[in-house]
This record gives structure tokens, sequence and C-alpha cells, in this order.
């Protein structure tokens, strides 16, 4: 391949040029000619599910000089990159370990009878960014057990993870045969018709409604050719180079007991996927159900130990995941810079099924970190107030979102 580079060129035009999809880094040839770079901003929203002990994740002081705890320490190395909370719940989310399918949507109660779960946040997002990539966004869980997934559809059901690393690497990274491309083409195909007549039947149905009910075959109307474009947009990339990376297709691991071993897989995916653009919206449902009987310790000194180095192995996997986005540059800054990652979970305290205190911190994603925002713990602030600051970061125009007031308090643009 001969590239002139004296001549201005554009990063697509050099993709074009070399045939295939690839995540390149940013050249400041690209900025000649007054042709702006976009780098993409990006989302990580990641639960682990059986909570994690607050007496060894929370700083006793609030601000920028708090004093790191045993669980921080793990990712002391990311502390300017990274703002941790304390005091913060999604209101009215109830249940124990029902409230993990609320974990992003903030949806009230769902321990009661006739529950119906709200979009959750990486939907939202993929709303208005999906179509700028090859997966509008891409679920993940660590088992396939329970249909665990953090990820709903504006109706609220659920919408299945992917549970195995090796799976994910070969749909991101191996490019299919033409014969296995056209076939998924035709099936979008087959999709897009059937929703063709079901605007037609809808149609026909408008003439005989009331205002009332025509409003809400109108707004039925409009999701349907939303999805419509959507899945003409999934046909487009059908044709489209897969990216080419280096890196070899990771070995699943079945054993269950082994699921940090599993979650560090999950991670090195996650972050070529991004790094190649291949999505820009990830959320992983990390489920412990393993040590379930160890978070109900019940102050047992040698339980709280063995829990304790579970949760440390997880803030290791973590920090490692943490580290490779830090270590991956994009045009000055880092593919950490421009991804939020959000780590939390729905369980204040396993050991008593508590749903408020949520220990969870963001890293990334261009906000003015180092910094501990400590709210009150009793009366908790709430946590999709940060939810809403993550669209809008996003570049997202919307001052709504689940059950938020507002955006976060303290949590400023870098």
């Amino acid at each position: 391949m001969n590239l002139h580079l004296h001549r201005p060129f554009s990063r697509r035009t050099l993709l074009r040029s070399a045939g295939i999809t690839l995540g390149l880094p940013f050249l400041e040839k690209m900025l000649h000619a007054g042709q702006a770079v976009s780098i993409p901003r990006r989302m990580v929203a990641i639960e682990t599910n059986m909570g994690i002990m607050p007496q060894f994740f929370f700083p006793e002081k609030a601000g920028r000089d708090y004093a790191l705890t045993p669980y921080l320490e793990k990712i002391a190395k990311h502390r300017d990159k990274m703002t941790v909370f304390s005091g913060v719940s999604l209101p009215g989310v109830t249940g124990g370990h029902q409230a993990e399918r609320c974990f992003l949507t903030g949806t009230p109660h769902p321990e009661r009878g006739g529950f119906r779960n709200w979009v959750s946040l990486d939907q939202v997002a993929a709303e208005h960014i999906g179509n700028l990539t090859r997966y509008p966004s891409i679920p993940l869980a660590m088992s396939s057990e329970g249909g665990r997934t953090l990820s709903y559809t504006r109706s609220g059901a659920p919408i299945p993870a992917e549970y195995s690393p090796r799976k994910l690497f070969q749909r991101l990274f191996v490019q299919g045969k033409a014969s296995e491309v056209e076939a998924n083409v035709e099936a979008l195909r087959q999709g897009r018709s059937m929703l063709d007549f079901v605007s037609d039947q809808t149609k026909r149905l408008n003439k005989t409604l009331s205002k009332a009910d025509q409003h809400r075959m109108d707004e039925y109307y409009t999701s349907v050719r939303e999805l419509e474009q959507r899945l003409h947009s999934a046909e487009e990339w059908e044709y489209k180079p897969k990216p080419v990376v280096t890196s070899a297709a990771p070995n699943d691991i079945d054993d269950a007991r082994e699921f940090v071993a599993k979650t560090k897989l999950m991670f090195d995916v996650m972050k070529l996927a991004l790094e190649t653009d291949s999505t820009r919206i990830i959320t992983l449902f990390i489920d412990t159900v393993v040590i379930h009987n160890i978070t109900h310790h019940g102050n047992r000194p040698e339980a709280i130990a063995e829990l304790r180095s579970k949760e440390e192995a997880q803030f290791e996997a973590f920090n490692d995941f943490l580290t490779a986005l830090d270590g991956t540059k994009e045009e000055g800054q880092t593919l950490l810079d421009r991804t939020q990652v959000l780590y939390g979970t729905p369980m204040g305290s396993a050991n008593s099924h508590s749903n408020v205190n949520l220990p969870t911190l963001i890293a990334g994603g261009g906000f003015k970190h180092g910094q501990h925002l400590a709210f009150d713990t009793k009366n908790n602030y709430p946590l999709s107030n940060l939810y809403l600051t993550m669209l809008q970061r996003l570049g997202i125009e919307t001052d709504e979102f689940s059950t938020a007031k507002g955006t976060m308090k303290g949590l400023e643009l870098a």
C-alpha cells in the first residue's frame, strides 16, 4: 500500500485505502487542511451483584485528601482519574437481591408483583450514538443462568447478554464467510419486511381510533420506524470488514468459582472492542453467586477474611482493566480519558440485604476526578443523578433519566 503522506487525508480515507476497518492511532497529518478529528466518547457500566463490603471500600474523609481504603488501594494508581461515592442509592429500589436487575434502570420496587422494568442507561445511550458503530451496545455477563443482564429495552424486556469471552471475540473480529454474511443480511431484511407489514396494519387501524389512541399509535409507529432504521444500519455493517487485531481469541473458563479469572478475560476483549471502535457502550454483569454463602458472613472473622480476599481480587482485575484503557493513546488523551467506567453494586451490604449506601465509583470519561463525594448515608443522594450526568457527558441532550432530580452534584467536567 502506497500512501502519499505529503497530502492531507482524513482518518476514514486512510481506512478505506487500507481496505480494512482498523482502530488506528490519530495522526497529526489528519489535522491538516482544517479537518477536525472527532474522538469518540464511550461508556462502560459494571455491576458486581453480591455487594462490596462497605468497611473496606468507603473512605472516612470526604474531599480530595481522603485516605485510601484496602479496596481502593488496589486501584490507587488511578486515584486521580476516579471519583468515589458514598451515601448514594437508587430511590425506591428495594428487595435485596431483586435490585440487581435495576442497577442501570433505577426502577423502584422490583420485589413487588407485576413489576415491570424501565429502560436501562446503556440503551438510552445506544438510541443516540449506537448507530455510529457496528454494535450499538454490547451487554455482557459472567454466566447464562437466570438470564443475567444489565440491559433492558424501552418496554422493560431484558436484553440477553453474551457470557463467553471467546464468542465475543469471534463476533467482534472473526470475519464470516460470504455465505454467512448473506444469510445474516437476509435475516435482517426479513425483519424489515415484517416491520413494513406492521406499519401498514398500523396505518389502517389508525383511521378507526380516537385522538388519544391515535397519539399512542403514533408513538408506536415511530418506535417501529426507529427499529427499522437500526436494522438497516445493521445490514450495512454486515458488508464492512471487521477490525483486524493481533490478539488471539481467549479460551473460555467454565468453572464458576473462577469468576475473577473469567472477568479478566472479558475485560481484555472489552478493551479491544472499545479500542477498535466496534462499540462505544458496554455493560458487564459480574455474577458472584458462588460466594453468596460467605456474603452472609454474620461478622464471623474467617468468613469476612475469605470474602475480602475474593473482593480484593475483583478490584485487582478492575485495576488491570483501567490500566489497559489508560495505556492506550488517542490524540494526546487515553482511552480511559474518553471512556466513563461505572463500577458498583446494587447491594449496600449483602450481609443484611441492604439496598442503600451503595459502594460506587466512576473512572475516566473526562471528569475532574481525584475525590470522594460523600453524601448522607441515611438520607441518600440519588445515584440516578450520576446516570443523567453520564448521558450528558456522551453529548446527549437530555435532562431526564429514571428517578434523577438533576445531575450529580460535585462532579464537574475536566
